[in-house]
């Protein structure tokens, strides 16, 4: 007898065997259209009042920086003794106006004292000494002189004897032997005194060099004595020019060895501008360059004199030149903040300055979608920029919105959707 089976209905109905087959095609169908629904690209909620919004401008870019200077006199001098020694008095404070040859401090130096001494009594030794021997010099230039007069002496008496001795040999009245006695003694005499004549040229000659050469020796040692003199004078240190005593790092009782900076003086009247530059310009940067800055409701002109090459932490240095009219009441120390022009102005695609930049190095930004809804982020590539905008080379178009804010809290989230 057959059985007669209940019809199910309602929930036992939705979960037969025959259903199974059912819910699988459904599940597959809900995934399938997830995937083609969902965007490919990773997507972050954020608010839009909570970034800034800036627009692609198709402007006048101006390829100028801006820079922070500081003023310094022109001409700087620095203050060193030229002898070491110990301070002693400080004649003028720091910040004091000078004049060329004002004595600013006063050291002490007791050795220099003792070579003062010893280089005096050095100079009285070699006085004594070459007074000395002119003295016995000229003694023995008269002993010569002596010698010579009395063998001119006895030259006149033996040709007296020669001459009778041979007038008494030619009358046969004497023999021949005393004859040439008589002739050799005047010839000898003669010889004699030829010899000492020639002797005393031989010696004055020597005696004027020897003279010469230990007057030379003297008067170089008094030159030395002149010189260590002077030295003595360097222990007052003077003021090089005039100026202002713009440092003097000394103290009373300190020992300064020669050369040691202790100071300087400041020109007064003439003034040039420092600047620290980022070495992103370095080869941008060069002599003749012109520049502008405000004061006192005033622009005044200014142009680079002078590029440092060394750089130090990712900065180095240029100086500045005032050109025309200085601005009222300038004094070392001030800051000024400069417009440095480094090309002209030229028609480009612009977008303002933002702190995107630090997180996007210029390489890529969000871009609006036309109903500001949200931002895609988008390559670009990023030029020349100045204190308010960045020069657009590619990749942004005038008239387009971009987010300049700065993208730290953003991740690497492709679109930004905005609530």
């Amino acid at each position: 007898m057959d059985k007669i089976l209940e019809k199910k209905t309602g929930l036992r109905k939705v979960f037969t065997k025959k259903a199974v087959p059912w819910w699988i095609g459904g599940l597959f169908l809900v995934v399938l259209t997830g995937l083609v629904v969902s965007p490919s690209e990773s997507t972050l909620r954020t608010d839009r009042n909570g970034v800034t919004i800036g627009e692609v401008k198709n402007g006048e870019f101006n390829d100028y920086i801006r820079l922070t200077g500081r003023v310094l006199p022109m001409t700087t001098i620095q203050l060193s003794p030229q002898e070491g020694g110990r301070v002693e008095k400080i004649l003028i404070e720091e910040g004091s106006m000078v004049k060329v040859g004002d004595p600013i401090l006063i050291l002490s130096n007791d050795n220099l004292d003792l070579q003062i001494l010893n280089a005096e009594a050095d100079l009285a030794e070699k006085e004594n000494i070459l007074r000395n021997t002119m003295i016995q010099m000229e003694q023995q230039k008269l002993s010569v002189r002596q010698e010579e007069l009395q063998l001119s002496m006895e030259v006149q008496r033996n040709r007296r004897n020669y001459d009778q001795q041979r007038s008494l040999y030619d009358d046969k009245l004497i023999s021949r032997e005393d004859y040439l006695k008589s002739k050799e003694d005047y010839e000898l005499s003669k010889s004699k005194y030829e010899l000492i004549r020639e002797r005393g040229v031989q010696d004055s000659l020597y005696r004027g060099v020897e003279i010469q050469q230990m007057r030379e020796s003297l008067n170089n040692m008094r030159r030395n004595m002149e010189m260590i003199r002077r030295r003595k004078d360097n222990l007052v240190v003077k003021a090089p020019i005039d100026g202002e005593l713009g440092l003097l790092d000394v103290v009373l009782g300190q020992t300064i060895s020669e050369g040691t900076k202790i100071g300087q003086i400041n020109s007064v009247g003439t003034y040039k501008i420092e600047a620290q530059i980022d070495e992103h310009y370095i080869d941008r940067i060069m002599p003749g360059l012109s520049a502008n800055f405000e004061r006192q409701n005033e622009t005044f002109g200014a142009v680079i004199r002078k590029v440092y090459p060394e750089v130090r932490e990712g900065k180095f240095k240029a100086d500045f030149k005032l050109e025309g009219e200085e601005p009222g009441n300038m004094r070392s120390g001030q800051t000024y903040y400069l417009n440095l022009q480094l090309g002209q102005p030229e028609e480009s695609i612009i977008i303002p300055r933002g702190t995107f930049f630090q997180k996007t190095g210029g390489k890529w930004i969000y871009v609006l979608t036309p109903d500001g809804s949200k931002a895609i982020r988008r390559e670009i590539k990023i030029g020349r920029q100045n204190p308010q905008f960045y020069e657009v080379i590619e990749g942004l178009e005038s008239g387009e919105k971009v987010v300049i804010s700065s993208y730290d809290n953003f991740g690497d989230h492709e679109v930004l959707k905005f609530n």
